[in-house]
């Protein structure tokens, strides 16, 4: 049986891990999340795994420039709008900003540890809800970019009484695409920097710390690929006896 509890009001991909996303009316669903989330990234040669990745954490001014993928090509506008693609010209951009060499992945390069993730994070896709959303505003005592956490799907839940932790370790059904809702998404500095200014604000971590034991939104694996667009009912599967 499957109990509608929400629409996808909003999808974004990540075509490169760490700078800005582009907005998507629709969207391809692969084995390991939207089709071009997290191409590529950049990376520092002399680390391994998860630490090898270069992202904002280090380098906040990534988040200013903003990558888009079309018919397999990423471009990259740079805040002042110069455009480039994923080359030299786009490392030799970047390269100021970090103290050591920067090295850059190949568009879908296979993950340092997970070959089929490419440089998605943990699990595929990342669901955030606007009743959590708007919670945390409250909790926050400021208006909210939802940028912020790089969610690729913002539900519009139906009641305000859903919340997406009920869904842990349970199914979800959008269009013909079925996921599997493995676990919450613990957050870290990344959230405490506007988008749009790059100022940092630790507060904003610490709230949700203190009152959200780090979670902010959940992540979610591929079981069935297919095509969700925005306007697509999230029905939740729920097990019958």
């Amino acid at each position: 049986m499957a109990v509608k509890v929400g629409t996808i009001s909003s999808i974004t991909r990540y075509p490169v891990k760490s700078l800005a996303g582009e907005p998507l009316d629709s969207c391809q669903i692969e084995t390991y999340g939207l089709h071009g989330d997290r191409f590529c990234a950049f990376y520092d040669a002399e680390k391994t795994g998860w630490e090898s990745f270069i992202t904002a954490r280090q380098i906040p001014n990534m988040l200013a420039y903003k990558a888009s993928l079309l018919n397999e090509e990423i471009t990259v506008v740079s805040p002042d709008g110069r455009e480039f693609r994923w080359d030299e010209a786009l490392l030799t951009e970047i390269q100021p900003y970090y103290p050591k060499k920067i090295s850059m992945t190949s568009v879908q390069a296979p993950h340092p540890i997970t070959p089929e993730l490419l440089s998605v994070d943990t699990a595929s896709i990342l669901i955030v809800t606007d009743t959590t959303i708007r919670k945390l505003e409250k909790l926050w005592g400021e208006r909210l970019d939802a940028r912020r956490f790089r969610p690729n799907f913002i539900v519009a839940v139906e009641e305000e009484s859903i919340n997406e932790k009920d869904w842990i370790g349970k199914r979800l059904s959008i269009g013909n695409v079925e996921l599997q809702v493995d676990q919450f998404c613990e957050r870290c500095a990344m959230i405490t920097i506007d988008p749009e200014t790059l100022v940092r604000d630790l507060s904003l971590l610490k709230k949700v710390y203190d009152e959200m034991n780090m979670h902010f939104g959940v992540y979610a694996s591929v079981k069935k690929t297919g095509q969700v667009k925005v306007g697509d009912q999230l029905l939740l599967i729920e097990e019958t006896e």
